[in-house]
């Protein structure tokens, strides 16, 4: 007995079914493929004409003017945000980019500039970021869109550094932002005695630095109480494959200013609930306190929650426990969950960490003045 012939509208209505399956499983296949070439400049870098330069003399040049929190301490902060600029049109954020800078002020600032509040007034410079888009490939004209970057932070350096011209000071900076501090490090600060004898520390968080190629002036921390340091670390949970893969892609500066390949070489991690290079595993009462500021006034300190997680620094990167609750998922679209984390699992332990290193600073500023004097006095 032969089967029922499909009638030709029953042949569209499977065809077209057909037709729509085979588009949407290969749309979920290849989603990320699609979404990142649809943030492709498709301009070569060197024929790119990038949006006018900031003036840092004006306030509107940046997201955080000497911001300070009630009950901040007196050391100044010169914070450089992370990725907030998905791509598209440009290799390089104009500066004011309303998309940007509604993801800057809402997500980064409280998360990743808040625990630094406490030391002082916070200043964070609006730059000509690369997009997002450069952080998904290795062309080359990502990484010269990378590069070009790094002006505009020097420039506000600069600005910032008029504003205070002597006493202690705090470098911080979070994902694409943390690696221009490493240059900025790397060329003004290790390079100029008198401005390192003033640093209290350096963040570096969510980046990957070369071991090899930090600066003697600006070791990494090996010591809580530490002064004149830097501690950096890229956090990535307990998935050892996603671990190797960020190494394998990292680019990394150069003491010549190049972005080059980190290539096998070891990476720096400093963990932050220690203040310690590498080391073994915390232990859960050592975690001072995640938060999801999200959304939270500058003004506001947000509710830690100590306790949560362990880390531990193992080839080259921090892993760590996961944390439960809703307030540490990640939601958002497909390019804000490939930037900075949307919280901060480690807010009471940088906070912690930078006031230590800032009693340490004092301690030894108090030291060398009257060891100088001795020494004269000797002679």
């Amino acid at each position: 007995m032969k089967g029922a012939r499909l009638t030709w509208r029953q042949w569209v209505g499977w065809t077209g079914f057909a037709v729509v399956f085979v588009l949407t499983a290969a749309a979920l296949v290849w989603r990320g493929d699609i979404l990142r070439a649809g943030l492709d400049p498709q301009v070569p870098f060197q024929t790119y004409d990038p949006p006018p330069a900031p003036d840092y003399a004006a306030r509107e040049a940046w997201a955080l003017w000497e911001a300070k929190a009630p009950g901040a301490g007196d050391v100044p902060v010169f914070f450089v945000h992370s990725t907030t600029y998905d791509g598209g049109p440009h290799w390089n954020a104009p500066i004011g980019e309303r998309k940007a800078d509604a993801y800057l002020a809402r997500v980064v600032l409280p998360n990743h500039a808040g625990p630094f509040a406490k030391a002082g007034p916070v200043s964070a410079p609006r730059y000509r970021q690369a997009s997002l888009y450069t952080r998904l490939t290795l062309r080359d004209d990502a990484r010269e869109a990378r590069a070009f970057a790094y002006r505009d932070v020097e420039a506000a350096f600069d600005a910032w550094l008029a504003r205070h011209p002597e006493g202690p000071i705090v470098l911080a900076g979070m994902e694409q932002g943390a690696e221009l501090i490493d240059r900025l490090v790397k060329a003004r600060v290790a390079a100029d005695p008198a401005l390192s004898r003033r640093l209290v520390a350096v963040y570096m968080v969510d980046a990957v630095i070369a071991a090899e190629d930090v600066p003697e002036a600006v070791p990494a921390c090996t010591r809580p109480d530490q002064a004149g340091c830097q501690v950096a670390f890229s956090a990535i949970g307990e998935d050892g494959e996603a671990g190797r893969r960020r190494l394998r892609r990292a680019l990394v500066w150069d003491q010549a200013g190049r972005l080059v390949d980190l290539d096998g070489r070891a990476a720096l991690c400093v963990n932050p609930i220690t203040g310690v290079r590498d080391g073994g595993p915390t232990q859960v009462r050592d975690h001072a306190g995640a938060t999801n500021a999200t959304g939270l006034e500058w003004e506001a300190h947000p509710a830690l929650q100590g306790g949560l997680i362990t880390a531990e620094c193992r080839e080259g990167v921090l892993r760590h426990t996961k944390a439960r609750g809703e307030s540490f998922r990640r939601g958002g679209s497909w390019a804000d969950r490939r930037k900075a984390m949307p919280y901060n699992l480690f807010y009471g332990d940088l906070e912690r960490d930078v006031q230590a290193r800032i009693a340490a600073w004092r301690a030894q500023s108090d030291v060398l003045p009257s060891r100088q004097s001795n020494n004269a006095s000797s002679t």
